[in-house]
């Protein structure tokens, strides 16, 4: 695999806030085109390294590359073109309640270009049309279904055609049917598309719907641990930890306990 291959390089990441390390020692590829998880169990740091990824605080030491530049060096004009080329979509959607769904979906339209609003409102319509929202484009986003309301943040996410988007637990809180139903657009949008997905996640049935591969991190050691696609850690993988988180065990200490009738 050669360079031109790889969407985003992470190297020696350490990332931490007020002097406290919560990551250290994390060094990852994405390939281009496929979709990629972040995943382990609560407080272990998933959320705090997508953060570092797209920019929004500097860490403590390493470099995030994505498309061959250094985000953590890159500043003035060379990091506004940069932070263009990938879209994010927030665990709650993010999307401004007084502006209708084809507006939110415009913003990044209005902002980074100087195209004439009709060529940003079809534009929009567009990207609405990509996520099965084009009926609700003139609609308040309180109208919206949470899953709806996701879809529609996916589309804001993809206004700029980034070549890689970043979605921050993108099946939170949405029933398991609705939750299918975007497994299926990520998987449309990456095949179709050859969109680059990184997603923080910790929901299995959309780990092993979507998952070309995922790094498991580890609260404990504040570290990478695993490395691989799904189904291989959850059969064959040397750390017991992992294995039982993919396959969904209990602890043994909060097994049930029997108890003899009386």
């Amino acid at each position: 695999m050669n360079d031109h291959d790889i969407a985003i390089a992470v190297k020696g990441l350490k990332v931490g806030y007020d002097h406290v390390v919560v990551l250290k020692d994390i060094s990852f590829e994405v390939r281009r085109g496929e979709v990629f998880v972040i995943l382990g169990g609560s407080g272990c740091g998933k959320s705090t390294l997508l953060k570092h990824l797209i920019g929004l605080f500097e860490p403590m030491a390493g470099e995030v590359w994505i498309e061959g530049v250094n985000l953590v060096a890159a500043e003035g004009e060379a990091r506004r073109r940069l932070l263009r080329r990938f879209g994010v979509m927030y665990q709650s959607g993010a999307l401004f309640g007084s502006l209708t769904v084809l507006e939110n979906v415009r913003l990044p339209l209005d902002i980074f270009t100087d195209l004439p609003e009709r060529a940003r409102n079809l534009v929009a319509l567009g990207k609405l049309k990509q996520v099965g929202l084009a009926a609700a484009a003139h609609q308040q986003p309180a109208e919206l279904s949470g899953g709806m309301q996701k879809r529609a943040a996916i589309a804001r996410a993809m206004a700029l055609d980034p070549g890689i988007l970043f979605l921050d637990e993108p099946s939170a809180g949405l029933d398991p049917v609705t939750s299918a139903g975007l497994d299926a657009l990520i998987n449309d949008l990456a095949e179709n598309m050859g969109i680059t997905f990184v997603i923080v996640t910790h929901e299995l049935p959309s780990i092993y719907a979507v998952a070309d591969r995922v790094i498991m991190l580890d609260q404990k050691t504040r570290t990478l641990i695993a490395e691989g696609r799904p189904e291989a850690l959850r059969d064959h993988s040397p750390n017991p930890w992992v294995r039982q988180f993919f396959k969904r065990e209990a602890e043994p200490s909060v097994t049930a306990t029997p108890t003899t009738p009386t």
